[in-house]
């Protein structure tokens, strides 16, 4: 039997709604890619119509010229990578936290291979101007105004871009990161000197205000959406730990109360960076997730301990002050384009699907929800879930069981030798949006079955809470 989303007075259906939202955010995220490669562009042709065809009349000249470029678009790459990691709302409901982060991370070795062009090409234009070897004018190129902060600078960014190596970012806590990533800010500050004061290149015209403007863009984006913004915010809703509850084995819920905490516009399944202000743990900050629909006057997250940060959390104190940063993401509700609604969770990744599935208006027989553990010590608001599904009149299941050894499956191993599988589990699976939430190797195994059963990306949503 086929069910049809129904029409009131007149009003476009859910599908139709949600179809218009989807074409929204896709024509946003189109925009986004076409200003971030139109900047660049722009930088370009600026300097080629300032300068003219002069500046490749000779071998040296051209040369010259071709670092020049290196390292304008170098540098444009670097104040968007700035853009997308200051946490602007409207980008945030465009493309999400996710695509935007990974985004990011994908400017930042092209970035880093254009300025580093850039300083190579540029000594071997101005040797072969000079007639000298490299060698010889590397001593003159140090004696320029404000190169040396630029060498620096990019020097900063080199070791910015290395620790944000999967592989090298894994070996430290988040907190070395993110300090080592605060340099990125420094390195921009240390390069501006050099671009204005070097080669004529920004010293005046149009190019000079195009390139104050973008700087303005993408410095004061950062300024105002991760420090005033969270500041002022966590100021007017003044936001404390009301109490503790332990959930599980190393897992607890955070109770906190504060004002007018629906103001924030925090939808089911986005998440917070959150700070506690203690002496043990104010210098962490925590991404996670709302693990409830908060009230005005109380909300609830639910973590756990994966870390000495984190430990620590279940010792907090009650009254004590919770700053914070957000909402942020597209893991809800809003980002649906089909009638159904199927979600698998594992482990603590159930918090957010727990808030998505509370926060959804959702007809009987909508939902199916898939709940894995390795063990029963994993079932962290499994009885909250069960519940919110037979009010909903959801499909709910539970999936308990290590893996199969030498096997890469999400299944745990006795349904893996009855081969479930995604379609098995959700039959309406091609016209449902699939909310996956889990350790990040997990869930891509699980993105994997769902890619492999036929399902489309914009029905698949992931997203990463963590840096």
């Amino acid at each position: 039997m086929t069910m049809t989303a129904p029409r009131t007075d007149g009003l476009p259906s859910v599908a139709q709604n949600r179809h218009m939202q989807f074409k929204r955010r896709s024509a946003a995220a189109d925009l986004l890619v076409i200003a971030t490669w139109t900047s660049g562009a722009i930088a370009v042709a600026l300097f080629l119509a300032a300068h003219g065809p002069a500046q490749f009349g000779t071998l040296a000249a051209a040369v010259t010229s071709v670092g020049i470029i290196c390292g304008l678009v170098g540098s444009d790459l670097i104040l968007v990578m700035l853009v997308l990691a200051a946490r602007i709302p409207l980008v945030d409901r465009a493309v999400g936290h996710d695509r935007a982060m990974k985004l990011h991370r994908r400017l930042g070795k092209p970035g880093l291979y254009l300025l580093l062009g850039h300083g190579l090409i540029l000594l071997v234009g101005y040797a072969l101007a000079a007639k000298v070897d490299v060698v010889s004018e590397l001593g003159a190129i140090w004696a320029l105004p404000d190169l040396p902060l630029a060498i620096i600078g990019l020097g900063l960014f080199i070791v910015v871009v290395v620790t944000s190596l999967v592989a090298v970012r894994r070996r430290f806590p988040y907190e070395f990161w993110h300090v080592i990533h605060l340099l990125s800010y420094v390195a921009v500050a240390f390069a501006i000197p050099h671009q204005f004061s070097e080669g004529g290149v920004l010293a005046g015209g149009l190019s000079r205000y195009y390139w104050i403007a973008l700087y303005v863009v993408a410095l004061g984006s950062i300024l105002v959406f991760r420090f005033i913004s969270p500041l002022v915010k966590s100021l007017v809703h003044d936001i404390r730990v009301s109490g503790i509850e332990v959930v599980g084995p190393d897992v607890v819920s955070i109770h906190l109360a504060g004002r007018d905490l629906r103001a924030l516009g925090s939808a089911g399944g986005q998440f917070f960076v959150w700070r506690f202000w203690t002496g043990a743990t104010w210098w962490h900050s925590h991404p996670v997730s709302l693990s409830a629909t908060p009230t005005d006057t109380a909300a609830r997250i639910t973590v756990r301990a994966l870390g000495n940060g984190s430990t620590e959390l279940g010792t907090l104190p009650a009254g004590t002050r919770v700053w914070f940063e957000g909402p942020y993401g597209l893991f809800t509700d809003a980002a649906r384009t089909s009638p159904k609604l199927a979600i698998v969770a594992a482990g603590i990744g159930v918090t957010p699907v727990r808030a998505l599935l509370e926060h959804s208006r959702l007809a009987p027989g909508e939902a199916t929800i898939l709940l894995r553990a390795s063990s029963d010590r994993q079932s962290y608001l499994w009885d909250e879930m069960e519940q919110l599904a037979h009010d909903r009149q959801a499909q709910f299941y539970t999936m308990v069981g290590p893996r199969p050894p030498h096997v890469d499956t999400w299944l745990s191993q006795r349904d893996h030798e009855r081969h479930v599988s995604l379609r098995s589990t959700f039959p309406d699976l091609a016209n449902s949006d699939l909310y996956i939430c889990g350790p990040q190797a997990w869930t891509d195994l699980v993105v994997e079955d769902a890619r492999a059963a036929g399902l489309p990306s914009h029905q698949i949503h992931t997203e990463r809470f963590d840096w």
